[in-house]
């Protein structure tokens, strides 16, 4: 079963300070970090903050490939944590057949926004990615992230924020 979920926010680790979507299952309050490359974060970033550059970015393309080869992006997944790596997958509509691609879940995300589409987690990953230890920066236990990304509130958001 898949879990929808929506970009909680976009911020900085402050202990490694590296980039971190953190994702919010909209039935819950459950909340999965993922952290991506700064460049990735960038990407998101834009679109979150619906800027726009004179010419389009790698994300812009494909959407726009996307769009021309007259295909629709229904929804990415993020469909497994294997070895501290999630992988995802967009879901496309094009002439009546589904087709499967396989993707960063960084790119599945900034693509997504761009399309205006869902994003879900799988369950087995959604549980998996609150209780691993090992996505968790060093030196944090996974209990102290958890309360540290669930206590966030707005205005840590905009503190944080790429």
């Amino acid at each position: 079963m898949d879990i929808e979920v929506r970009i909680r926010g976009l911020m900085v680790d402050p202990s490694t300070n590296m980039p971190i979507v953190v994702l919010k299952d909209v039935g819950s309050e459950a909340v999965m970090p993922i952290w991506v490359g700064p460049f990735e974060a960038n990407a998101i970033a834009i679109e979150i903050a619906k800027e726009s550059g004179q010419r389009p970015l790698t994300h812009d393309l494909l959407r726009n490939v996307i769009h021309h080869l007259n295909a629709e992006l229904e929804k990415v997944v993020i469909t497994d944590l294997r070895e501290d790596t999630f992988y995802a997958a967009l879901w496309l509509r094009q002439q009546g057949e589904s087709v499967m691609v396989d993707v960063r879940p960084s790119d599945a995300i900034a693509l997504a926004l761009r399309s205006d589409c869902p994003i879900y987690v799988s369950e087995k990953v959604m549980e998996a990615a609150k209780l691993s230890q090992t996505i968790v920066p060093e030196g944090t236990s996974s209990e102290q992230l958890k309360g540290w990304l669930e206590g966030l509130n707005d205005e840590d958001l905009g503190r944080y924020k790429m």
